[in-house]
């Protein structure tokens, strides 16, 4: 039994000694380089983005940002307030396409096809990359309809009985089924802001997307709330690929794999997330992790 221990105190020493080498052997990062630091590519990747450059007239607020995103991956994006984190989030399905000013070059594919092509019609586009906003917005119908609502109009039911099995499947990926199954035809705006939230997640899978956009989802929720859609988070990554953006970087640290950090429209560092939060490589994540700004 000792010698197992000393194999093992052995084995950790070494292994500590090389991250301690590794590291005062790495090359030193200039804090003034825009660069991306760590591996944009994955090894399955389901979106990949190169050279985009996103401009609201003349303001550049993303530049030249190339990064792959992996299948049934979550990634979340961190940075302060007004880097681009969440403008970059609307360019992965057209969303800043309502903004007039807004323009956006380079590419970004998702499963070999450019979403920018000029023949590529939003609409289904919009069905595969499903959103949900920072603030819970139930439309003013019922718990049902808010979920029934993009079935309908995409015509993914033949009769009410599938639209009846779309709804329930739904409530249940999104957790909430057991606490609305009777009373569906209530106001989802009655409902609280953690469940309304989760109501909105319901109605973005109801139409069978493959990836979903989660722009700052946590933020006006409880901590209660908040910890049933992180547990809904992972448990949706099974299913899906999944793109946050959060301004809590212990969210991001118990949510995804990996972690993007953003600065003044630059993607600055991205890696792990364990790797991104106990061993940033360029000084501004370094900065922005220890609270130094932000």
């Amino acid at each position: 039994m000792n010698y197992v221990k000393d194999l093992e105190t052995k084995a950790n020493y070494s292994m500590t000694k090389k991250i301690i080498s590794d590291a005062l052997s790495a090359p030193e990062i200039d804090r003034e380089s825009r660069t991306t630091v760590g591996k944009i590519t994955s090894d399955d990747p389901r979106v990949v983005c190169k050279n985009v450059n996103v401009y609201y007239g003349e303001n550049r607020a993303i530049n030249d940002l190339s990064l792959e995103i992996g299948n049934h991956e979550v990634i979340s994006f961190i940075g302060p307030s007004g880097c681009g984190k969440s403008t970059f989030l609307r360019t992965l399905n057209r969303m800043n396409d309502t903004i007039v000013s807004c323009r956006v070059s380079g590419e970004i594919k998702i499963d070999g096809k450019n979403i920018y092509d000029r023949d590529l019609d939003v609409v289904p586009l919009r069905a595969m990359v499903g959103m949900v906003f920072q603030k819970p917005n139930p439309f003013p119908k019922s718990i049902y309809d808010n979920v029934a609502y993009g079935p309908r109009i995409h015509g993914l039911a033949a009769d009410k009985r599938e639209l009846d099995a779309i709804v329930e499947e739904s409530l249940k990926k999104a957790g909430l089924w057991d606490e609305v199954k009777d009373r569906l035809n209530d106001l989802g705006t009655g409902l609280s802001g953690g469940q309304q939230q989760r109501l909105c997640i319901a109605r973005t899978i109801a139409v069978n997307p493959e990836i979903i956009l989660m722009d700052e989802p946590c933020s006006a929720l409880d901590p209660i709330a908040t910890a049933k859609i992180e547990q809904l988070i992972a448990e949706l990554s099974e299913r899906f690929t999944i793109v946050i953006v959060t301004h809590s970087m212990q969210q991001a640290a118990r949510v995804s794999q990996r972690t993007a950090y953003f600065h003044i429209g630059h993607l600055i560092e991205v890696g792990r997330t364990n790797d991104i939060f106990t061993n940033p490589k360029h000084p501004l994540t370094e900065d922005y992790i220890t609270g130094r700004f932000g």
